[in-house]
């Protein structure tokens, strides 16, 4: 995988996490102490990540780096797996069972091919 890809990738997981959160660009920027404009090219991948800003994205996320750089690793998933649990862990079994039925829904779109003549 060249660079370039390399960073749309980590900038598209810093959005997916920065989006489940519930933050905004605005939101991390501030928690971050950076520009809008600068977490806007990393979240597209158009600019290079220095460590130190690296560092403050994932402090203001709460995230491990492992979670944004290697999302396939075994013990990430662990952590994927323990964070889905501490999120059902107070829900009442109808609850569970509501989740359970959006996640699939949501699991079966991310599944189905898109045809890109519909766009």
């Amino acid at each position: 995988m060249d660079d370039n890809l390399k960073l749309q990738e980590v900038g598209k997981r810093i959005r997916e996490i920065r989006i489940s959160k519930g933050m905004t660009q605005n939101d991390l920027a501030f928690a971050a102490h950076l520009s809008t404009s600068n977490i806007s090219d990393i979240e597209l991948g158009k600019s290079r990540v220095w460590l130190t800003t690296f560092i403050k994205i994932l402090e203001a996320l709460q995230v491990s780096a492992d979670s944004i750089l290697r999302p396939d690793v075994p013990t990430v998933n662990a952590i994927y797996q323990k964070e889905y649990a501490e999120l059902l862990s107070d829900c009442s079994p109808a609850e569970m069972e509501s989740i359970l039925g959006i996640v699939k829904q949501v699991k079966s779109t991310l599944h189905t091919p898109k045809n890109n003549d519909d766009y």
